[in-house]
């Protein structure tokens, strides 16, 4: 195996499925790099780091001589937007300032990003979003992100790219984004507590455009993006393919969970789901299902920043598609099979 990829930010959804993405392929070295660490095991091994800690960094980093490709999906999170810059610019200035000098051999630096990009987060942006779409008003760490990179790429032999999801989903414990647990965990507690399956966001947002990025289609683009020569230094959106709205997917969802559905009701999961820690307890010991923590399941933060989304939230994949990527997904059948897998995995009833 002549490559080896240092992946940042390897347990977290993105990571850690690009990590077993890498793997399955047998093609790969595997360094993963987090704050809590993880297990060894094939071509996997992983490096307990704390990337704000830049001697730190430079000191656990130095022997990763070999390193060819490196993935960035680490993320920091802070209460606001001006918040977020400077430990998120800082900690992928700490690994390319440690990893670049040593590493004789890297050919690319994949940048994980998203909608923030094009200030979906702010409020109804320009839709389908375009990756060459002009610039909107600072602060927004994924583009300091990304000019750090194009700044420090000038004039070297290694490339950049940048991969635009959506909602991203997947299986991932700990992860203060991740959707699919949100909705997995709400719909069984509601279920133990007799009650219907309600849309919690705005009434805008039950009907509005979505779309979501799948964490194994992403891996496969971040992959693809990376080893593609024609890809060099460019930055694709990567979605499933297609959108919905969640009027529709609601009830396919309720209907996994063996629940009816009832009319939205806009409530603050923040809120409302605060006390129900005990509750989670009781299912866990109940269900047979692998302790874990109430905190560790829950992203209530990051489903009522989604569920507010009174507009619509869709990018145009084009880009990707006319340069040879073609992977696709139906959303609706992703879903299921998330909540089919925290299940096989006793992380829900």
């Amino acid at each position: 195996m002549n490559r080896t990829a240092l992946v940042v930010g390897a347990r977290g959804v993105i990571g850690g499925n690009l990590v077993d993405h890498l793997a399955a392929t047998g093609e790969w070295n595997i360094v993963g790099l987090s704050r809590r660490g993880g297990a060894d095991s094939g071509p996997v091994r992983h490096l307990s780091v704390d990337l704000l800690d830049s001697d730190q960094t430079a000191d656990r980093l130095a022997g990763l001589t070999g390193v060819t490709h490196i993935f960035y999906a680490a993320y920091q999170d802070l209460p606001s937007w001006a918040e977020l810059v400077p430990p998120n610019l800082a900690m992928l200035t700490n690994v390319v300032d440690a990893v670049e000098p040593v590493a004789s051999r890297l050919e690319h630096i994949s940048l994980m990003q998203g909608y923030k990009v094009y200030g979906a987060h702010l409020g109804p942006f320009a839709t389908p979003a375009r990756e060459d779409d002009p610039p909107h008003m600072p602060p927004e760490f994924n583009v300091d992100q990304q000019q750090f990179l194009q700044r420090r790429q000038a004039g070297s032999a290694w490339t950049w790219s940048a991969l635009r999801p959506s909602v991203v989903a997947g299986v991932g414990l700990g992860n203060p984004m991740n959707l699919a647990m949100v909705i997995a965990v709400y719909a069984s507690i509601s279920k133990r507590l007799g009650l219907p399956l309600r849309f919690p966001g705005r009434p805008g947002a039950y009907h509005s455009l979505i779309e979501m990025t799948d964490a194994d289609l992403l891996s496969k683009a971040t992959l693809w993006a990376a080893t593609n020569p024609a890809s060099a230094n460019q930055a694709y959106n990567i979605t499933n393919g297609d959108m919905f709205r969640w009027s529709s997917m609601w009830p396919r969802i309720a209907a996994f969970f063996d629940l009816q559905v009832a009319p939205p009701l806009p409530m603050s999961l923040t809120e409302v789901m605060a006390d129900k820690a005990e509750l989670w307890e009781e299912m866990v010991a109940d269900h047979h299902l692998r302790p874990t923590s109430y905190s560790d399941v829950s992203s209530w933060q990051f489903g009522d920043f989604v569920f507010a989304w009174d507009y619509d939230v869709i990018a145009d994949g084009s880009k990707a598609r006319r340069a040879g990527f073609h992977e696709y997904v139906e959303t609706g059948s992703m879903f299921l099979r998330i909540f089919q897998d925290l299940r096989d995995q006793r992380l829900i009833p």
